[in-house]
């Protein structure tokens, strides 16, 4: 018996080291805002299909600061997410940024603040909600503000189970042990939005690098770090505008792969070298869903005036743009702020952000359905995910849709919280972790 654990602990040790995951323990992981294998997708577990107020709620803290779209993450009986608090000291926007914005395009709206405010990383006790740590890495004066639908900590973090990685932006990129301790940080410079929309697009982790997409009005660029020391390992130049979407890493024939969404092209980056593998264009302007994979192909979508979903072959090279590597391509109906959800052969689509749904066959393009309205939902932010053979869908007003995965819309509850939700799920075990504007709630089986 002990030999056979000590193999078993051995094999989940391996598997960490490979792959930041134990397959035989995801249950128990969701460490990037879109789950262990940034999907969306929760392979272990049976959450509830039902919750309220008072039904299934195992625990509800109230959260302080200014991150209600940083998704939390959870790794063990821990859960990690990013914040901004704001503080009673107050300065002048000058003070923040005495550069201003020299080599950055005009901007419009999204007025300065006026006030410092303190970046942190929170750690809570999963079983409890408890607060278990909290670090502040910064406290600043931002150089601009930010989109009234959100705030100054629109990142999620991500982890091995060693160390934890967050990008906040202007604010600097961070390494943590798991005990909250700085291991590095490193300052890449202020980000200038358009229309001073503020700053999202989380960090992706593989290998020995962090990657981080830097498209903004000024000097855009990806960049790899080197994870255990935060020193550059390969930096591009990238002719973008603003966009926001998390760079996406995938396996291709042995060769790791970053993909990222953007407006001027979709393109495809050796992790080792930063050569572009191919590109595509097509999309919109202000790019924010992260792609997801399957078949062969890479499912990239935009939403903001105008419309496109590309189903882009995996194995080509070059430019891409208006060939047959462009397997099927939808103009109409598609998100701009939440990303998709690929769950078996079905490919789930919100229209712009609003409460209505679309379903396609990945493999072919074909719609099971299109455009069905979720009654009750006023607008969504949250990426779509799903468990146990169900689509979890939740609206900004604390409207939950419960789907099966069938090739017509088939709701199998409608669930309603009293909070604001921008953040996507967080999948644990038998759990959600729902995070709100006030509120960050625990949904489990209660008895």
């Amino acid at each position: 018996m002990k030999r056979a654990l000590s193999l078993a602990v051995a094999a989940c040790l391996l598997g960490l080291a490979s792959t930041g995951i134990c397959e035989d323990q995801r249950s128990s992981y969701w460490p990037t805002w879109r789950g262990a294998d940034s999907d969306g997708i929760s392979k272990a577990g049976d959450p509830p299909v039902t919750w309220s107020e008072t039904e299934n709620i195992k625990w509800k803290v109230t959260l302080a600061g200014d991150g209600s779209d940083s998704s939390p993450i959870v790794w063990h009986d821990r859960i990690y997410f990013q914040s901004a608090v704001k503080t009673d000291v107050a300065a002048t926007p000058a003070s923040a940024d005495k550069k201003g914005t020299s080599g950055a395009k005009k901007r419009f709206g999204g007025a300065p603040p006026t006030h410092v405010y303190r970046f942190v990383m929170v750690s809570l006790d999963r079983n409890s909600g408890k607060l278990i740590w909290q670090k502040t890495v910064r406290e600043v004066l931002p150089h601009e503000g930010h989109h009234s639908d959100h705030g100054f900590a629109s990142f999620s973090p991500v982890t091995d189970g060693n160390h934890i990685w967050a990008s906040f932006g202007s604010r600097g990129i961070y390494c943590f042990d798991m005990a909250g301790n700085i291991i590095w940080r490193r300052d890449l410079g202020n980000l200038y939005t358009v229309m001073s929309f503020g700053e999202a697009g989380s960090l992706a982790v593989a290998e020995d690098a962090v990657i981080l997409v830097r498209d903004h009005e000024g000097d855009s660029a990806i960049i790899t770090l080197d994870k255990k020391t935060g020193e550059t390992l390969w930096e591009k130049k990238r002719d973008e505008p603003t966009s926001w979407a998390t760079p996406f890493v995938i396996d291709v024939k042995g060769k790791k792969h970053i993909i990222v969404n953007a407006t001027n092209a979709i393109r495809s980056y050796d992790l080792k070298t930063g050569d572009v593998i191919w590109q595509a264009g097509g999309n919109t302007r202000n790019v924010i869903p992260t792609p997801v994979t399957g078949f062969g192909m890479v499912y990239c979508a935009s939403g903001f005036r105008g419309s496109s979903l590309q189903a882009i072959d995996l194995y080509q090279t070059g430019d891409l743009t208006n060939t047959d590597a462009i397997r099927w391509h939808v103009k109409e109906a598609t998100p701009y702020v939440p990303s998709l959800l690929l769950y078996g052969n079905k490919l789930y689509v919100i229209s712009v952000n609003k409460g209505v749904l679309s379903c396609y066959n990945a493999k072919t393009g074909a719609p099971y359905f299109l455009k069905a309205r979720l009654k009750g939902i006023n607008g969504i932010y949250a990426s779509p995910a799903a468990a146990a053979g169900r689509v979890y869908i939740v609206g900004r007003n604390g409207v939950a849709y419960v789907l099966k995965p069938s090739e017509k819309l088939e709701v199998l509850a409608v669930n309603k919280l009293n909070d604001r939700f921008d953040a996507s799920p967080a999948f644990a075990g038998n759990e959600i972790y729902l995070k709100g504007r006030t509120h960050l709630y625990c949904i489990a089986d209660v008895k």
